[in-house]
């Protein structure tokens, strides 16, 4: 009998059931390859969940942009309420990388802002992943990238029972070990606080706020109190992904050190004089700071010895944490695909020059993501999801290729125009006004960022609610956004690339695709079938395509479209069937309290800067004095910037 609990008020309709059938069928039957070629709107993710549901198996969910991964999170989280469905991408919102461009000798530092709340949520994902069979973990590409050995983080937990000998003091050794934080004021994933013979304790999934109770070397007590229940064990994981067990470290510091011994000498012998000594200092003070505090700036880059693998040996990454009977589904996989066998080659070249100048180690280049071999050797059964699966999905799935094109709701694929670019902007405004006044809202595709950001201030100076949006968007805003264009608050958004694969927006009835005759990546017939796409959720969906010529590209798409509105067209007369909108709920944002925190703190930027720095330096104390230290470093830095 199947863990996975589907809940929905639907059931399978349209092309779902047979697509639904067919894929139990291939995934039981052991086959590896298969592509789910779904048209937009029939309801791919409702098929998938069916197929988990139907399986009872784990299932990792890969995504190519972290936009579409939180959207699939919320419906997988709507569908199985019951059971542990996580969300996986990188936790930068900001990330410049190392490196070294050796023609006018700029060395650029790495400089990264860790969002905490992803952290958190990366962590419960790890925690679950090892700890239960009846997960659904939906990430971006970020899964190829090493998070340290699962081995070492599951031998490094441990498991605290009531009752249980161990004296407090050996308590707080092992919390140290796990990269633990001690921190009697702030209370946050990651960090304790010791008061008399209570230690208080935030694991850093962040959904456990433990209280644990001493009697003298015996705990007595352990309280959770988020969920305010007495319990009698409990698994604590490391606070951090890379951990080497204290017994190991001496010897990985060893190995880094030979390893540095042999670089000098090889610089010398080149007559690197310079390349030597700067990797000498910089090492050896990266040595210093692991062996004092456990932890230096750019620790990733010594995995390596750290996880003491051979020199070539890929990382280890979330496909080790996973168990072996694991589903895949690669989301959008013309896409997807690319980006996974992308992603080393760049980063190899970065790292290999920053190696050869004295910046790193040469086992610093295996700090790195899998190479696609590899990649494809550590996952087991894929299911490839795609409105327009690429030739190498469907060369690997032969004839296992499911389509559903039939949607639930008995839409349509929309219609579509080609507009000449002749007072284009005029005949826009026109188009989106006459949407606005039948409460419809309207995407726009430009092909740049400055564009987007331009045209959607044009749009506002016309009194029209409009947003951009594009990859300079933090993460957790990106939802946002797409909710309140789905409540009204905005009626038009102006986009690049994130306006393409998977968005489900049933209040968009008009796609407006400026330039579409550029051809390129941006207006590939891949990408002008996706960007169509977002139309066919509503009964009036429409495209305006603004062109002067008609591409290949262009035209691919439009008789793709129409192929497709042809069978639908035939299977609605045939069972009598009147196209029917979907009426989607906006689910509550599942950042909310990301928001809350974010809101704050724009809050208190605006109050600091009605202030002169005198005032703000007396508020910086005040702060202090309350012993709210967060208002008091947020007020600090804002004295600094100003």
């Amino acid at each position: 009998m199947s863990t996975f609990k589907l809940q929905s008020k639907y059931k399978p309709a349209g092309d779902q059931p047979k697509a639904i059938e067919e894929l139990t069928k291939l995934l039981k039957s052991g086959n590896r390859h298969q592509t789910l070629l779904g048209v937009t709107g029939s309801g791919k993710t409702f098929t998938m969940a069916n197929v988990i549901a139907n399986l009872g198996r784990p299932a990792l969910v890969i995504s190519h942009n972290k936009t579409l991964a939180a959207q699939l999170y919320q419906e997988f989280k709507t569908f199985f309420p019951k059971n542990s469905v996580h969300y996986f991408v990188s936790y930068y919102d900001y990330y410049q990388p190392e490196a070294y461009i050796p023609q006018t000798d700029t060395y650029i530092e790495k400089d990264a802002r860790i969002n905490e709340f992803i952290d958190t949520m990366r962590h419960a994902t790890t925690a679950s992943v090892l700890s239960r069979n009846d997960f659904v973990v939906v990430a971006s590409v970020s899964c190829i990238y090493g998070i340290g050995d699962p081995e070492e983080y599951r031998k490094a937990s441990f498991l605290i029972k009531d009752d249980e000998n161990i004296s407090q003091r050996n308590f707080l050794r092992k919390l140290a070990e796990l990269r633990y934080e001690r921190n009697d004021y702030e209370e946050r994933p990651g960090l304790f606080k010791v008061k008399g013979e209570t230690i208080k304790l935030i694991v850093p999934s962040g959904d456990a706020s433990l209280r644990i109770e001493w009697n003298g070397n015996k705990i007595e007590t352990i309280y959770n109190e988020t969920e305010e229940q007495s319990l009698k064990t409990f698994i604590i994981f490391p606070a951090k992904h890379f951990v080497t067990p204290q017994e190991k470290l001496k010897l990985a510091l060893s190995n880094i050190e030979t390893e540095l011994k042999e670089k000098i000498s090889k610089f010398k012998k080149e007559g690197k004089l310079f390349e030597a000594e700067r990797i000498k200092k910089k090492t050896e003070f990266d040595l210093k700071m692991i062996r004092e505090t456990g932890y230096t700036h750019g620790i990733e880059n010594y995995s390596r010895h750290l996880s003491f693998r051979n020199e070539g040996e890929p990382p280890s990454t979330l496909l080790d944490f996973v168990p072996k009977d694991t589903v895949i589904f690669i989301d959008e996989s013309h896409m997807s695909v690319p980006q996974i066998r992308g992603m080393y080659a760049g980063d190899r070249a970065r790292k290999q020059t920053l190696v050869e100048h004295g910046f790193r180690l040469p086992s610093a280049i295996d700090n790195r993501p899998l190479k696609f071999p590899e990649f494809d050797k550590k996952v087991g059964q894929v299911v490839y999801v795609s409105a327009t699966p690429a030739e190498y999905e469907l060369d690997l799935s032969n004839k296992n290729i499911i389509e559903q094109i039939i949607r639930p709701t008995g839409l349509l694929d929309p219609l579509i125009e080609v507009r000449t670019t002749n007072n284009q902007m005029k005949n826009v405004l026109l188009e989106i006004e006459k949407r606005i006044a039948k409460n419809e809202r309207v995407i726009v595709t430009t092909l740049t960022k400055r564009m987007a950001e331009d045209l959607a201030d044009y749009l506002k100076e016309k009194k029209i609610k409009a947003e951009y949006l594009h990859s300079d968007i933090k993460t957790l805003e990106r939802p946002k956004i797409l909710n309140d264009l789905r409540k009204g608050n905005y009626d038009v958004i102006v986009g690049i690339n994130l306006l393409r694969e998977g968005l489900d927006l049933p209040e968009v009835s008009l796609v407006i695709i400026l330039d579409a005759d550029k051809e390129g990546f941006l207006r590939n017939a891949q990408t002008l079938i996706q960007t169509i796409g977002r139309t066919a959720r509503h009964t009036q969906g429409t495209v305006l395509m603004y062109a002067d010529t008609t591409t290949k590209s262009m035209k691919f798409a439009i008789n793709e479209t129409e192929r497709r509105r042809k069978i639908q067209k035939e299977f609605n007369k045939k069972h009598g069937i009147t196209p029917q909108p979907l009426n989607k709920e906006i689910s509550e944002n599942i950042f909310s309290g990301y928001e809350e925190n974010e809101k704050e703190t724009k809050e208190l930027r605006n109050f600091a800067q009605k202030l002169t720095k005198k005032e703000m330096e007396k508020e910086m104390h005040k702060a202090a004095k309350e012993l709210n230290f967060e208002k008091a470093a947020e007020l600090r830095d804002l004295i600094k910037k100003l």
